[in-house]
């Protein structure tokens, strides 16, 4: 049987179409489109520059394919990053092959490196409260905004990413407060919110947001001082501050407290499968990641507890 190859095009065509493809028709995420359009980046320098910018994907053989993991893990990237890279061109090439740009799929059985899964890492909820104090020794509206941002992570678990896309409207301070984030694929889900951190997003709306406001056009929820929506790394910028204040050092990264507030709820009895819609998950195996964290302190509480431990 010959499958026809229906107009390859150059290499930088080839990720673009993919791209188009990932944006419309899996609605994947900004995030996910741009690890995706990294990873391949660097796959088109490789292959360009062993065989050339006019190659094609039908150029790639299997044994170029592996020359660049070869190559990835003589720069010393790590098994995890080399994995997701694999994982990127098994899903491009995958692509390729339905879209009959080449005539097989030349990454099909790429092997990929067994990664140990590493569990988050939670802080304790005195150190949290720690934390979360840092931002009220200031009464600036940069202060407030802080505040409602550092209490709503905890609160709902959400993603860095979801916390800086949240709108206005995505904001619900009625009797039983709750915010609506959208996640990975776009999906949407509504949170509730207790009471201390509803106080401080409704301080923050009140007393500081509308000073960092220049144009009420603007929808974003969380506004940096030239009031635009704040970016992930000026988040991480401000966690990184107060941390260090709270005497926690490097303890403390942008997913600390969504893997806090997992970790604290299925202490506090929550079912796994109610912490799994709350996080967003699509999978119970990666909910199931914090029962460890769970087992660890019940086996702490154990030894401190039994009078023959």
């Amino acid at each position: 049987m010959v499958v026809r190859v229906r107009s390859p095009g150059g290499l930088v065509e080839g990720v673009a179409r993919f791209l188009d493809y990932l944006e419309v028709e899996k609605g994947a995420s900004a995030n996910t489109i741009a690890a995706y359009r990294n990873d391949l980046q660097q796959l088109i320098d490789f292959v360009g520059g062993k065989l050339g910018r006019q190659a094609t994907w039908e150029d790639v053989s299997r044994r170029l394919l592996e020359e660049f993991v070869l190559e990835l893990r003589r720069r010393g990237y790590r098994e995890s990053s080399i994995a997701r890279r694999i994982a990127a061109m098994r899903s491009f090439f995958s692509f390729l092959a339905a879209e009959e740009i080449i005539s097989h799929n030349t990454g099909e059985s790429l092997a990929s490196p067994k990664v140990r899964r590493t569990l988050p890492k939670a802080i304790s909820p005195t150190e949290v409260d720690e934390l979360l104090e840092q931002p009220a020794h200031r009464q600036t509206p940069e202060a407030k905004r802080d505040q409602a941002m550092l209490e709503l992570l905890y609160a709902t678990g959400m993603r860095v990413s979801e916390l800086i896309s949240l709108d206005v409207d995505d904001v619900h301070l009625g009797p039983a407060p709750f915010v609506r984030c959208r996640g990975k694929g776009g999906k949407e889900r509504a949170i509730p919110i207790h009471d201390q951190a509803a106080e401080a997003l409704r301080s923050y709306l009140e007393e500081g947001r509308p000073f960092l406001l220049k144009d009420k056009k603007e929808k974003a929820l969380f506004l940096n001082r030239r009031s635009e929506r704040l970016t992930r790394q000026g988040f991480w910028l401000i966690l990184k501050g107060y941390a260090r204040q709270a005497g926690l050092g490097n303890k403390v990264t942008p997913h600390t407290l969504r893997h806090s507030f997992a970790t604290h709820m299925l202490r506090g009895g929550m079912p796994l499968r109610d912490l799994q819609e709350l996080l967003g998950h699509a999978s119970i195996s990666t909910t199931q990641v914090y029962t460890h964290l769970t087992r660890d302190h019940l086996r702490e509480v154990y030894q401190r507890s039994h009078p023959r431990a």
